[in-house]
């Protein structure tokens, strides 16, 4: 597996090694050894997430204020552009974010951990999103940062899409930065 840094280090794009041939390919897509001696943790994964999506539909910026979860997210057919952002109060990168295709051809994984928001938005006619995460949905402790706030600047790729992203009542409603309930440290 390669591991390739991120402006946020914590944040780790992940490939894996891919053997393929005329037949197909086949790579190991998770093992938590190879995972945590690449990344440098020791988090175990107890949840595995998959959603289906149609172009335009953006989900996020999602996190878990208490029960925070670190999760693993590649894409198994299609595209979207990822983002995480940092929601660490005393962090010196709070606020900061970063963005990036994950692709069912491009087969990279990105690791988000505790104490980042995530969100992404489907680029391709749609896609299927899977996740690891590393502590359960605790719906009680869900919050959302709204996707466009100014503070942020996210350079989502609107220009691929025919009309505005679509959301959820939940994820319109997302709290601006400066009024959001953020993490004091993770």
């Amino acid at each position: 597996m390669k591991v390739i840094p991120t402006a946020l280090p914590e944040v780790l794009i992940l490939e894996p090694k891919v053997f393929g041939d005329a037949r197909g390919f086949f790579f190991e897509s998770f093992n938590q050894k190879v995972f945590n001696d690449a990344t440098g943790t020791d988090h175990q994964f107890v949840q595995d997430n998959h959603s289906r999506s149609a172009k335009g539909v953006l989900r996020g910026l999602h996190y878990q204020i208490q029960q925070p979860q670190g999760k693993l997210v590649r894409v198994v057919r299609g595209s979207v552009f990822d983002v995480a952002v940092d929601l660490r109060r005393n962090s010196p990168r709070f606020g900061r974010w970063v963005g990036l295709e994950l692709s069912a051809e491009n087969q990279r994984q990105l690791w988000v951990p505790p104490g980042f928001g995530h969100g992404f938005l489907v680029v391709s006619e749609s896609a299927e999103f899977l996740y690891k995460t590393t502590d359960y949905y605790a719906p009680e402790h869900e919050r959302c940062v709204i996707w466009n706030d100014p503070t942020l600047g996210i350079a989502w790729p609107l220009e691929l899409l025919e009309d505005q992203p679509q959301l959820s009542e939940k994820d319109s409603r997302g709290a601006a930065l400066a009024q959001a309930e953020t993490y004091p440290s993770v």
